[in-house]
This record gives structure tokens, C-alpha cells and sequence, in this order.
């Protein structure tokens, strides 16, 4: 269902010191992706479809230089990103990141709401 928030993204200054500090504080599960320049977290029990049980969501972490953002962003699930940046730009926001892939899982993109706020759009690639 489009819509719903389904990932986070949380910048960081000096990203040993946030792994630990999330890790310890949360015993959040962090996975080290240094091709990408990104650290994918699990916030609670996950399996190769994500989240194993309802009530949360998994992210990631990534350098705040390397952000959209300086600070934490959530990401909607949308059924076509084109779409909505058409919709958003409609409604007084803007596009920030245009539309790339995502390896072969989707497509990503960053929006500023009309509150100046930076959301990271997700759009699951359909099947091969």
C-alpha cells in the first residue's frame, strides 16, 4: 500500500561513533555497506523481506555531507515516484534529489515539502 512510511535515514558527522552509539543505545543490528557509503540498520527482528513482525521500520545511515538532509529523514512508500514529483511540485514542494535506481530493488528520490522538510520517496521495482 503506497503511502505509509517505510524506512529512515539518520546523517551522520563521524560514522564509527554513530554505529556505536545507536548500537549500544537501541541494540539496533548494523550492516556496513562501504560501496555505497551507507550502513543499513535493524531496529528489530528482520528477515530477507525486512521487519518479521508489525510495529516497526529498519533504515539506514549515511554521512551527513552525502544527506539530503542535516537531519533525520523518513521515507514514504509511492506506487510511481514520476507521479508524485509531478504532485508534490503541484502542492508547493520541490524535488531535491531526482528519481535514481537502486540497485535492482527500486528507485529513490528526495522531496522538500511545503514546510521545507526533506522525505525520501521509495518506489519498489517491479518484478523481473
Amino acid at each position: 500500500m503506497s503511502g505509509r512510511v517505510v524506512h529512515f535515514e539518520i546523517p551522520h558527522d563521524d560514522g564509527e561513533r554513530a554505529r556505536r552509539f545507536y548500537q549500544e543505545a537501541f541494540g539496533w543490528q548494523l550492516q556496513e555497506m562501504p560501496e555505497m557509503n551507507y550502513t543499513l540498520v535493524s531496529s528489530g527482528p528482520s528477515g530477507q523481506q525486512g521487519p518479521a513482525e508489525p510495529g516497526f521500520i529498519n533504515g539506514g545511515m549515511m554521512a551527513r555531507q552525502g544527506s539530503p538532509s542535516p537531519g533525520p529523514i523518513v521515507v514514504v512508500d509511492v506506487d510511481s515516484i514520476d507521479d508524485t514529483l509531478t504532485t508534490v511540485d503541484a502542492l508547493g514542494g520541490s524535488t531535491v534529489v531526482p528519481k535514481q535506481p537502486v540497485g535492482a530493488m527500486g528507485f529513490t528520490a528526495y522531496i522538500r515539502d511545503s514546510e521545507g522538510n526533506v522525505v525520501g520517496l521509495w518506489e519498489t521495482a517491479a518484478p523481473a
